[in-house]
């Protein structure tokens, strides 16, 4: 049981980090390491709104997994 937690664990994380990644959108690099983007913050539309809800999702997913893999340990 704990192997197949800690399999999905990782599948989430990895999942999760990409997740994050994506949202930054059009702002290359810079805005991947804290820089400044300038841009105006805008209503999320289409795919940006289908991305916010899997990051929330795939967040809620990590949280109960972990919690999970302290109570199986």
């Amino acid at each position: 049981m704990k192997n197949y937690l800690d399999i999905a664990l990782i599948i989430t994380s990895i999942a999760l980090i990409i997740s994050v990644i994506l949202q930054s959108k059009g702002v290359g690099l810079g805005g991947l390491t804290g820089g400044d983007s300038g841009g105006v913050f805008t209503a999320r539309r289409g795919i940006e709104k289908t991305l916010f809800y899997i990051t929330i999702g795939l967040s809620a997913l990590f949280f109960v997994l972990i919690i999970t893999l302290v109570v199986v340990s």
